[in-house]
């Protein structure tokens, strides 16, 4: 009797403890989850572009002698800076000495022959007249002139060219710059037009050459046709550069070339900016880093990156709907900007967005939701700044 009464309680105490521990996780469930959540921004978004750029001559080109030869005389040597005109090799000249005074020498005899072929014309002039000689006789003494005057011009053209190619012996700068070290020697064979004795650039402003995708291409584009009519608006982009050692250019630089298409393997549009560079500190084939700061997107809605979630390649947010419980929404993205990312879809202006307290995508959970604030959180339009203002839309 008392082990059938030991054994009634035992199994009243289990089916207590059971029903108990149902209740408690039911009571569990239903207690709402601690959050803070944050509106929608609806702001003017400062745009910064960034992109890896290269330097490049503003002009470049190849010095090349116009007559063959050997080089017998340098005046310069790599990488020094020459100006326009200046003297800058000399190509054995005496070929071309001997040429000129061979043409001279034929000119010379020409002119000779047509000094006596005049004189025998005015000879068969005053027969002609005396009826002492035919008509075809003076005709053939006037084609005579005529044929040797062209010879004379010939000679002249020659004697011309002759001096010419003596003048261009000496090679010049066609431009003011700095020479490469690719300078050749003395002693080096030169083929007119074809050898290259030096290379000189300009190196004083110089350009950056970068690629933008047509997207961009068309926000930087309507930028600038935007600040052409709004006076309000600043009238050039800011154009700065960062180098290779996380140092920043001094100068900032202005957009100077489009490409006229776009790559049709790259889909991008190449864009140079010319720099200031007096200190020479740019070099051509240098890396740098190319920002562009002064576009912005209007009445851009705005999510902060805390507030999104990846899965199975979808971004996905945590809303409060009514009756403070959750829902999951599926949004399209754009750029970055700072802490956030501009929202193409998927959301309203009036959302709340979870950004702490719930990491699980859930729908339908009870929520305990703390309105925060983005000073509060220390959300910024700009990377790693505690700073936030965007007027009456920053609450």
């Amino acid at each position: 009797m008392k082990k059938f009464l030991a054994g009634i309680f035992a199994a009243a105490l289990l089916f207590t403890g059971c029903g108990g521990e149902d209740t408690e996780d039911q009571a569990m469930e239903e207690m709402p989850t601690k959050v803070k959540a944050i509106k929608v921004l609806t702001a003017n978004a400062p745009l910064s572009l960034s992109y890896s750029g290269q330097i490049v001559d503003r002009d470049k080109m190849q010095v090349q002698s116009k007559v063959s030869g050997s080089v017998v005389e340098k005046y310069v040597k790599g990488g020094q800076d020459v100006v326009e005109g200046q003297i800058l090799f000399k190509i054995d000249d005496r070929q071309y000495q001997s040429a000129v005074l061979q043409a001279e020498a034929n000119l010379a005899k020409s002119q000779t022959a047509l000094n006596k072929e005049r004189i025998d014309l005015q000879r068969n002039e005053e027969l002609y007249r005396a009826n002492a000689i035919s008509e075809q006789t003076l005709t053939n003494q006037r084609a005579a002139v005529e044929s040797q005057e062209s010879e004379v011009a010939a000679n002249k053209a020659i004697l011309e060219k002759a001096k010419d190619d003596l003048a261009d012996t000496i090679v010049y700068a066609p431009m003011s710059g700095r020479l490469g070290i690719d300078d050749v020697p003395v002693g080096t064979l030169a083929t007119a037009g074809s050898t290259a004795l030096a290379t000189i650039g300009l190196v004083d402003p110089v350009f950056v050459q970068f690629a933008v995708s047509e997207q961009e291409y068309l926000r930087i584009a309507k930028g600038g046709a935007e600040s052409d009519a709004n006076n309000d608006a600043p009238p050039n982009f800011k154009i700065s550069l960062t180098l290779a050692d996380g140092s920043h250019y001094p100068y900032n630089g202005q957009f100077a070339e489009y490409d006229r298409t776009m790559g049709n393997e790259t889909g991008t549009l190449t864009i140079r900016a010319i720099f200031r560079n007096p200190e020479y500190l740019l070099v051509p084939g240098m890396y740098a880093r190319v920002e562009i700061d002064g576009l912005s997107i209007k009445n851009a809605m705005l999510v902060p990156e805390r507030a999104l979630q990846q899965l199975l390649g979808e971004t996905l947010v945590l809303v409060v709907q009514n009756g403070n419980t959750s829902a999951v929404r599926k949004i399209t993205l754009g750029e970055k900007i700072g802490s956030y990312y501009i929202v193409k879809s998927g959301l309203k202006p009036d959302d709340l967005v979870i950004i702490e307290g719930l990491t699980m995508l859930r729908d339908g959970m009870p929520l305990e939701v703390t309105e925060v604030t983005a000073k509060d959180m220390g959300f910024s339009f700009i990377p790693n700044e505690n700073i936030f203002d965007v007027g009456q839309n920053a609450n």
